[in-house]
């Protein structure tokens, strides 16, 4: 910004501005040098130009100089004027004063001639003043109890309250008292303080339950009689997280005058009463917060006729929801009247059977709503529900497998046989889902009454350490009007008696859910309640903070108990209600579709909620309380009772389920094919199937009660581990005393056979196809070459060694494929655990919940330990085939092969080896896939070839038709093993052709056979080639040093 920017140089000129800024900011400096300019002139050829340019400059600044003076000219002669008026006014006043001070003096003079007599007719003035007030008084106080009953009619508590007060005070001034016509209004007061007394409590007990004009679900209650009740509502969306004692925390100090008031900076979302009373919802954010806070700052309608006091603006100010201010209005008016006893005894006495009443009049209202909805009525109406989101036609039940296995079998029906609980009862069953929507709804509807209770309790509390100072002094008296002097003066209501009758009523009804008795719930429960009955508090209790206040647990045969003050009154009778009502059941039973113990599994997250959010309402000396009560019934319960039954109940299904003739017995017809799917008949053996059903049943109950996971898993462990030990004994009794199993327990068989390349169609821990041998194929072919070494060492094979029955074949085929699938699906389940116990145990450090993931890796370990079986059926298999070949092949090296004419059918031996392995892979095919099926399998054909090839060295001699018999044995083995779907035919046909060739070379001349191993020294081994030269071909001349001449040519 340039120096001369600010100059105020008109519109018309606005050129000069340009001017000025082509100046040289060097002229304005403020030191300026004006040499150098001289000598730029005198130095420049246009000296004159030069000149002339200053000139125009300097006429350029002469000019906005006349534009400055002409600007400033006319404001600075105004401020001259001005001053000069502000001089002259400043002397007139002067003048006035001196001239008023003169006259006060002259009227202070006459006045004080005349002193005494002005002072009696001021006396007398004002006692004519005060008679007039008086009587206006008591024509006003004379109209008081009609206006009492107006207000009352009009539900102006408040009001009345305070005109009620102004009359009792004014009726105690002096010269009042003597009145006798006032005796009569006297006595209409006092009849209207006890009216007034019950209306207000009336009025407070409708509100407490949520019943009243301006509770917060009362809009809802009133338009839907015969649908579910909506008892939401956005208020407490935001406010349930917080302690609700900061909701009745005090200004400043606490104490704002006399008054306990709600706490200014303390906003809710609800909106309150429109003009017509009637409360409305709005949604967080909008402009519906702007009308709340606009109206929350408003006089509230049932304080529109009171008149103005400290309370009224404490009310105009606060954020409080609307229901809350109403319960400290009421509040208010209670200690007003001197009633907070009286009050405290009657809450005390009703507060057990209006809770039961609430609990079963909503459970009637669900059983109508169900009722209507299954005949088509309220199809409209359940539209506009949200409470409660279950039907006994909508619910979500545990689903079971429906369909039928290929060969008829239903496969719910096994399930459903060796489970405890019916489908309805299951984890996700419909009795569950009902029972957990109907005690979560319940419980949210007790959440909301007992966040009134922390409201007036804290409120009676604060109102009863303070008394009011505007309160008559005969109503002050009148507080204590209960004999009982140790009695407390809340009348034995407080925080803690209001959540130890509420939970009590919701373990009672718990119980009726769980079908539980006294005896069944809890061992101590009923010495609990005598001891909470007989008690009477001390002292140190009413004064503290009720940490010594236990639950008390109450069931169908429990009375009502009041440790307090207030049993004369309850004596006396107020309530409504008879004792019976306490002896009735809720009526859930129209709701659910069962009822049991089992139910305990779909309580307990409810239960837990709930608690979580009693807890964050109580203030913090009560803070003690949240840490008893239901949730500790519940898991006393749950440990104690439900745990122990359901091991037995499940217990006894796993031994029906693992001990049943069918539990081991393949089922699926031969000519079917193998499917992996369960679900489309996968011949999982019964007895795995149900075991594996009744696991993930038992670890559905885990999932719904995470803190007594670890005990269900160990469950789960004991069942999976019982499961075992039978499959093991099945699994001996096929091959006990066999030679095959023998075999593979031996050191040096079993890390060959994990080394050859089939062992890649076995599953690793992981449930993975494991690699094999990753070397390079001459290492595999070693492997191969040395394990069959090993097993044609031990010939001959005994028939007694092998397992000849093929149903213990099949057995251990579906056995294996069964415990495979156990494995992958009890893993699944253990990862599942193992996620759900790391976010227990996130969470347990704010429920000090003691979780440990060790028995998640004890199922995983059982996983593995599955398919180590798994895979031993496997490995027995194929070692058995394998034995198999051996049996029927050693055969060759008691006979001579010296046939007559051409072969046409291979041997004996060989067609009942081909015939064993096509009839044994048509058994298996139903129970393994193509991969297990090759592993079994598929080391029959190396086997069969090195066993070819080995009888070489015992047969003494062999003609032309022999090697065409063992060529012709060669092809009917390779047509048996290239028949099964799974095995590399090419392999075959190699390993095979390779025997061919092999015993093809007997049929060549001595020479030809020199030259042929010449060009082919690494086809066959040194010591094959020489048996070739040892076995006697007739008509083939062998010379005398064929073998020194072989040796020359193979290596060493």
């Amino acid at each position: 910004m340039g120096i001369f920017d600010g100059l105020p140089i008109s519109p018309e000129k606005a050129y000069l501005r340009e001017e000025i800024a082509r100046i040289d900011e060097s002229w304005v400096v403020a030191r300026f040098d004006s040499l150098p300019h001289v000598v730029h002139i005198l130095t420049s050829k246009d000296r004159e130009g030069e000149v002339q340019v200053l000139k125009d400059q300097n006429d350029v600044i002469e000019e906005v100089v006349d534009e400055v003076v002409h600007a400033y000219h006319s404001g600075f002669n105004r401020a001259i004027q001005n001053y000069s008026q502000i001089l002259r006014l400043f002397s007139e006043s002067a003048e006035s004063v001196k001239e008023l001070r003169v006259d006060l003096a002259e009227a202070k003079k006459r006045l004080g001639t005349r002193n005494k007599q002005l002072h009696q007719l001021w006396y007398r003035s004002v006692t004519l003043r005060h008679i007039i007030s008086l009587l206006d008084q008591i024509e006003g106080i004379a109209k008081v109890p009609a206006r009492i009953e107006k207000l009352i009619a009009e539900k102006q508590f408040y009001a009345a309250v305070q005109l009620h007060l102004q009359s009792a005070i004014m009726l105690e001034r002096e010269g009042l008292q003597t009145v006798g016509a006032l005796q009569e209004v006297r006595s209409e007061l006092t009849k209207l303080r006890g009216v007034l007394f019950y209306k207000v409590l009336e009025d407070l007990h409708d509100h407490l339950y949520n019943k009243g004009l301006y509770s917060v679900v009362a809009s809802n209650l009133h338009e839907m009689d015969d649908e579910v009740p909506t008892t939401v509502a956005v208020a407490f969306t935001t406010n349930n997280s917080q302690s609700l004692s900061r909701r009745t925390r005090l200004k400043g100090d606490n104490q704002f005058g006399a008054h306990g008031l709600a706490d200014g900076s303390h906003s809710s979302t609800f909106d309150g009463h429109d003009e017509e009373g009637s409360p409305g919802i709005h949604e967080n954010g909008g402009e519906g917060s702007k009308d709340m806070k606009m109206f929350s700052h408003q006089i509230p309608a049932w304080l529109s006729n009171s008149t103005p006091d400290e309370f009224i603006e404490a009310m105009r100010k606060s954020d409080a929801s609307l229901h809350i201010k109403y319960l400290q209005t009421m509040v208010e008016c209670l200690c007003r009247l001197g009633k907070i006893a009286a009050a405290g005894a009657v809450i005390c006495q009703r507060l057990r059977p209006t809770i039961h009443e609430i609990i079963t009049s909503k459970i009637k209202a669900h059983a109508e709503h169900i009722n209507l909805s299954k005949s088509g009525i309220c199809q409209a109406a359940r539209t506009g529900t949200t409470g409660l989101h279950f039907m006994k036609g909508q619910l979500e039940s545990y689903q079971l497998p429906k369909h039928k296995r290929q060969n008829g079998m239903s496969l719910a029906g096994t399930l459903l046989a060796v489970s405890p609980v019916s489908p309805v009862m299951a984890p996700l069953g419909k009795a569950q889902t009902a029972a957990r929507d109907l005690l979560k709804s319940i419980l949210d509807t007790v959440e909301r009454i007992f966040e009134n209770h922390v409201v007036v309790g804290e409120l009676l509390e604060s109102k009863s350490s303070q008394p009011d100072i505007n309160t008559p002094n005969s109503i002050v008296a009148d507080a204590n009007w209960n004999p009982d002097s140790e009695a407390s003066i809340t009348g034995g209501y407080s925080i803690g008696f209001s959540l130890t009758v509420l939970q009590s009523e919701c373990q009672q009804l718990i119980c009726e859910l769980l079908r539980a008795t006294p005896e069944a719930a809890s061992a101590d429960a009923a010495v609990q309640t005598a001891r909470l009955a007989s008690k009477s508090p001390s002292k140190e209790k009413r004064d503290g903070s009720e940490d010594g206040l236990t639950f008390a647990f109450r069931f169908t045969d429990a009375t009502i108990s009041i440790p307090n003050q207030g049993v004369d009154l309850i004596r006396q009778g107020w309530s409504r209600k008879g004792p019976n009502v306490l002896q009735e059941g809720y009526g859930t039973a129209a709701i659910l579709p069962e009822q049991g113990i089992y139910l305990a599994a779909s309580i307990y997250r409810p239960v837990l909620q709930f608690t979580d959010k009693v807890a964050s309402m109580l203030p913090k000396k009560y803070s003690q309380l949240g840490n008893d009560g239901l949730l500790a019934f519940v898991e006393n319960f749950v440990k104690d009772h439900f745990l122990p039954t359901m091991f037995v109940d499940y217990r006894k299904g796993v031994q029906q389920a693992i001990s049943s003739p069918a539990a081991f017995r393949p089922r699926v017809h031969t000519g079917t094919t193998y499917v992996s799917s369960i679900e489309k008949g996968r011949p999982v053996l019964q007895g795995l199937l149900a075991i594996d059903f009744l696991a993930k049943e038992v670890l559905g109950w885990a999932q719904a009660m995470p803190k007594f996971a670890a005990d269900l898993v160990k469950y789960v462990q004991t069942f999976l581990e019982r499961t075992y030990e039978r499959c093991r004994t099945s699994y001996m009794e096929a091959v006990l005393e066999k030679q095959s199993y023998m075999l593979i327990g031996r050191h040096d068989i079993d890390k060959l056979m994990r080394l050859e390349p089939a062992s890649a169609f076995l599953p690793n821990a992981h449930g993975q196809l494991g690699t094999g041998n990753n070397g390079s194929d001459a290492e595999a072919l070693e492997v191969e070459s040395e394990l069959s070494e090993l097993f044609l060492s031990l010939r001959p094979i005994k028939q007694e060694n092998l397992i000849r029955d093929d149903n213990k074949l099949i057995l251990l085929a579906s056995l294996s494929d069964s415990l495979e699938y156990v494995a992958e699906s009890i893993g699944r389940l253990g990862q599942a655990t193992l996620r759900a116990s790391n976010q227990v145990e996130e969470s347990s450090k704010q429920h000090h919940i003691r979780s440990s993931s060790a028995p998640s890796r004890d199922i995983l370990s059982f996983a593995n330990e599955y398919r180590k079986l798994a895979i031993d059926c496997l490995k027995v298999l194929r070692v058995e085939m394998q034995l198999e070949t051996i049996f029927h092949m050693q055969e060759m090296t008691s006979r001579e092969y010296m046939e007559d004419q051409d072969a046409e059918e291979p041997d004996d031996f060989i067609i009942s080896l081909t015939a064993q392995i096509t009839r044994r892979d048509e058994e298996m095919a139903p129970f393994i896939s193509g991969t297990k099926r090759n592993y079994i399998f598929g080391g029959i054909c190396n086997i069969a070839a090195n066993a070819a090839i080995k009888a070489l060295v015992d047969m003494k001699s062999i003609n032309l038709f022999g090697v065409q018999q063992i060529c012709r044995n060669s092809i009917a083995m390779e047509q048996a093993l290239a028949a099964i779907p799974s095995i590399d035919s090419e392999a075959v046909q190699q390993k095979l052709d390779h025997v061919r060739t092999y015993y093809e070379l007997l049929n060549m001349p001595f020479e030809a056979l020199l030259a042929f191993i010449m060009e082919h020294e690494s086809l066959f081994a040194a010591s094959e080639y020489a048996n070739l030269l040892k076995v006697n071909v007739p008509g083939r001349q062998i010379p005398a040093d064929a073998l020194d001449r072989l040796s020359e040519i193979l290596p060493c």
